[in-house]
């Protein structure tokens, strides 16, 4: 009941924005559109605003839930129209908090503690800001130094769990429909999206994953001067608390800001250019949430500013096998070698072996070669992936997931560069960290790096050596002796075979003559002759059939 109840508030908020109009009149089977005409009071009331707009207002009015599909399909610019991207880009994750009295409730159960102040020198129940999935509070503790240290306390809401999941089976019911009843379901992947999305959100309720994950990226930036973590304190940490280091810095799109601090934003928007790669390609593991509102600036030194991050909720990683690929692709992209871009494809396993090379580079070539008419400064980085994955889409390359969060958080990263300076040649700044990348992968360099980590591992099997040693040679002669054995074998069985068919034959020969003497002659002593000669022939010729088939 409480299902039906909400799918219908879903269904009335959506036909009262009239996001009916984005399906396609034509595509709309006689049952949907029947359906419609008879729900007469769920008109559309916003037919004055466009339909991106109505998009927008309709998902922030359902609720967190919602809001986090629109932010996701935001960075899906190969499934919607530019224009629906651009609003759905505009969703905040600002919603109404829940009560501090009862947040402080949920992290004195979650600490098992009575009181609050066994866990915090000082809690500010007023929450500092409200989003979809949780809600933050300002806070100190005190360190084991005695020192005093301001914190920010991060709440999962109560009871978003039961909602999520309720939203969630809605969406996939509401996605295999659409992929089974519209004309373009398929290309479109809907149940593929909010599986995609599922994965995405349930991760982000999990705030000792966000811890780790926030830990990790810590340890792989602890000496840089580009990029500050905060500091997680795990002991005040569980699945639906967390508490971290509280950081102060301009928001990174505040630009008026920085530009009035004279932070030096040309260095700035390059900086996070060398960050996102440093990240992809040294470490494999990526913030893959870097919206504005997750990424501040330390301007304390505008000649040397450093970027702040947070919500850690969302990471990416490649394998060894995906970066040099990728690395590979951009190089072959940027100096026009198709043939090598569609190779790699290929090569590394993203679409299948059997797809004809030669049209696959000709497609690459046809949606790719105009983007060149364009000075590098302008070429998207993110619009370049975005174009290499829906052209093989067509030559049956599958999802990727991690290409995806890949391709979203390029564009977050493009987006927050250009914004910063509008003249960013993104290529120019990723391509020597690429080629300089992808040297140390395959010159003496990385041998030697190899050899220095594997070092150890030998070093360690070295005593070992003369036995496995050993052990080898003995069973080298024992598979020579078996091989053999085998082969004698099958020589054997081969001639027993031989045999066995010659009597056969002689026997069938033999069997047809007497047929043939007992019809012609009237004497029948000579079918009789020929008769035990067959039979004779018979049994040797199952007396001779190979005896090893029958073990």
């Amino acid at each position: 009941m409480v299902r039906s109840l909400r799918f219908y508030r879903i269904i009335r908020t959506l036909l009262h924005y009239g996001l009916d109009d984005l399906i396609p009149k034509r595509w709309q089977p006689w049952y949907l559109r029947t359906v419609r005409v008879t729900c007469f009071w769920l008109r559309n009331r916003h037919k004055d605003k466009p339909l991106g707009v109505r998009l927008r207002l309709a998902l922030e009015e359902l609720g967190p839930v919602f809001v986090k599909v629109g932010q996701m399909l935001s960075t899906r610019r190969d499934l919607l129209p530019p224009e629906v991207i651009t609003q759905l880009a505009m969703l905040q994750d600002n919603v109404p908090p829940f009560s501090g009295e009862v947040a402080q409730r949920i992290i004195e159960k979650a600490l098992e503690i009575e009181r609050i102040d066994q866990a915090f020198v000082d809690f500010v129940q007023r929450p500092m800001a409200s989003a979809s999935i949780a809600q933050v509070h300002s806070a100190s503790i005190r360190l084991e130094s005695g020192d005093i240290k301001d914190v920010v306390v991060k709440v999962i809401r109560p009871d978003i769990r039961d909602t999520i999941h309720a939203d969630l089976e809605l969406m996939e019911s509401i996605a295999a429909l659409a992929a089974r009843y519209l004309p373009d379901g398929r290309r479109l992947k809907p149940k593929e999206v909010i599986r995609e999305y599922r994965k995405t959100l349930l991760d982000e309720l999990d705030l000792l994953r966000e811890a780790a994950n926030a830990i990790q990226l810590r340890r792989n930036f602890n000496q840089s001067d580009v990029l500050y973590i905060p500091e997680v304190y795990t002991k005040f940490t569980r699945h639906n608390v967390m508490v971290m280091e509280r950081i102060a810095g301009v928001p990174v799109g505040d630009v008026d800001t920085l530009r009035a601090q004279g932070v030096d934003l040309k260095l700035l928007a390059e900086r996070g250019v060398d960050i996102f790669f440093t990240q992809v390609f040294r470490d494999s593991f990526f913030h893959a949430d870097m919206h504005p509102g997750n990424i501040f600036v330390d301007p304390s030194n505008p000649n040397d500013p450093r970027y702040l991050a947070i919500d850690f909720g969302i990471v990416g990683t490649l394998n060894r096998e995906d970066k040099r690929y990728l690395a590979e692709n951009f190089i072959a992209f940027f100096n026009r070698d198709y043939r090598k871009v569609a190779e790699l494809h290929v090569d590394s396993g993203w679409v299948p072996d059997y797809i004809n090379i030669e049209e696959f580079e000709s497609a690459i070539r046809t949606v790719c070669e105009p983007i060149f008419e364009k000075p590098l400064k302008d070429i998207s980085f993110g619009g370049v992936l975005l174009n290499l994955f829906n052209t093989a889409r067509r030559f049956e390359m599958e999802v990727q997931p991690q290409l995806v969060l890949l391709q979203k958080t390029l564009l977050y990263v493009e987006g927050l560069g250009r914004n910063l300076y509008p003249d960013l040649d993104l290529w120019k700044t990723a391509k020597p960290y690429l080629e300089r990348w992808m040297h140390e992968q395959i010159g003496w360099k990385a041998m030697w790096r190899s050899l220095k980590a594997n070092a150890p591992y030998w070093v360690e099997k070295l005593p070992e050596m003369p036995t496995l040693l050993y052990d080898t040679l003995r069973q080298s002669q024992s598979s020579i002796k078996l091989s053999q054995s085998y082969m004698e074998d099958i020589m054997r069985q081969q001639q027993e075979a031989a045999e066995s068919r010659i009597w056969a034959f002689g026997a069938s020969t033999l069997a047809i003559a007497t047929l043939a003497l007992g019809l012609m002659l009237d004497e029948p002593w000579w079918a009789a002759l020929t008769g035990v000669a067959s039979a004779i022939g018979w049994y040797k010729a199952w007396s001779d059939r190979p005896k090893h088939f029958m073990q």
